[in-house]
């Protein structure tokens, strides 16, 4: 059941992506000789007026062929994609990425109007030593408000602490029960490490959460607007993460995954439920198209860069120069792709290889 939903969720992102080249082609008068899915051999295949659609046995890509799309086999006719001005062929290729970008936006709209679990702001447990248990907090109260400012939910109780500036008390009402309470907290200061590699300083008290989840729904224009920032925030952290990583200051091996960590995540990600799974895809959704905009050979984005430069020049590259740029690319491509295979097996299943072989 998880190798079928994890090639229902690479097509849907895929077909996504290439349905948004085919209709852009296709609006600009190009014409479209090839829509596959998959690579490797053809499993099933149909031709409609001047397109071949076609399904092929590995699920891990797929394209849009397009008449006259490089130089070798460009004719001049004009339905062909070198007869279109660069703004024209600068739609086919963008439009692909801004699907898969607005499919990621559309699922975290509706992941917030449908609603997602969320741990309560009730203590679960308290760490000797620190503020909270010395305030005298205890496991089951529940915490509605810092210094005035209303809580419900953890993350929004544990952003409230970690911003607080250090040496502090904090004030948090508490409910115990049906008794309400006062309690100033000393905050402690310690280093943490965030999503993207970065030791930051943050406020804590000592306290973990109980297992109280409750379902968290926001009206359609809430969504809307909290899908927006969701989506901008991920952004910002992907390409931030991306500059780390090119700079140094975050580790690679560490921080990318291939389609056996992707398989690993879809199988945890269905374990627990719809809305999991629907956020899952939503981030993948918006990783490819971020990751497709990069301005590598082969990707969406050196595509972008070489209509770039064409329009600066005011002519295209030359056939050899095209066939150079995209043997890098490719050659990139399928470092890459070994790279990331090899480090989620070893990440996945390296201690299981070694007790086999240590037998």
């Amino acid at each position: 059941m998880s190798l079928l939903i994890f090639i229902l969720i690479l097509g849907i992102l895929i077909i996504v992506h290439e349905w948004g080249h085919f209709m852009a082609a296709r609006r600009v008068g190009v014409r479209v000789e090839t829509f596959s899915l998959g690579f490797g051999p053809v499993l099933f295949k149909k031709k409609k007026k001047h397109t071949e659609y076609s399904l092929s046995a590995i699920p891990l890509g797929g394209y849009v062929k397009l008449a006259g799309d490089n130089l070798e086999e460009y004719k001049g006719k004009p339905d062909e994609y070198f007869s279109k001005r660069p703004g024209e062929r600068f739609q086919i290729i963008f439009a692909g990425p801004l699907l898969n970008y607005i499919l990621g936006f559309l699922l975290l709209w509706l992941i917030f109007f449908a609603g997602y679990p969320s741990l309560t702001s009730k203590v679960g447990g308290l760490i000797d030593g620190l503020g909270a248990k010395e305030a005298g907090l205890v496991a089951g109260d529940k915490i509605i408000a810092v210094d005035g400012r209303k809580v419900e939910f953890w993350e929004d109780l544990q952003i409230a602490i970690q911003k607080r500036k250090v040496p502090n008390l904090v004030n948090l009402s508490v409910m115990r029960g049906s008794k309400p309470l006062s309690l100033d907290v000393r905050i402690e200061e310690r280093d943490m490490d965030d999503p993207l590699g970065q030791k930051r300083k943050v406020g804590i008290i000592g306290i973990t959460p109980f297992d109280e989840v409750i379902t968290v729904r926001h009206g359609v224009a809430d969504s809307f607007f909290r899908a927006i920032n969701k989506t901008l925030e991920f952004t910002y952290i992907t390409y931030k993460g991306l500059w780390r990583m090119i700079t140094g200051k975050l580790s690679f091996k560490e921080s990318v995954t291939g389609p056996l960590g992707i398989f690993d995540i879809t199988s945890k990600a269905a374990g627990l439920g719809i809305i999991p799974l629907l956020h899952l895809i939503a981030v993948l959704s918006i990783s490819l198209a971020l990751f497709n905009l990069l301005p590598l050979p082969v990707l969406d984005g050196g595509h972008i860069v070489l209509l770039g430069l064409e329009k600066i020049r005011g002519r295209t590259i030359g056939i050899k120069a095209e066939r150079v740029i995209m043997q890098v690319g490719i050659s990139f491509i399928i470092f890459l792709a070994i790279f990331v295979t090899y480090n989620d097996i070893v990440r996945l299943y390296g201690d299981k290889i070694q007790k086999f072989f240590l037998k």
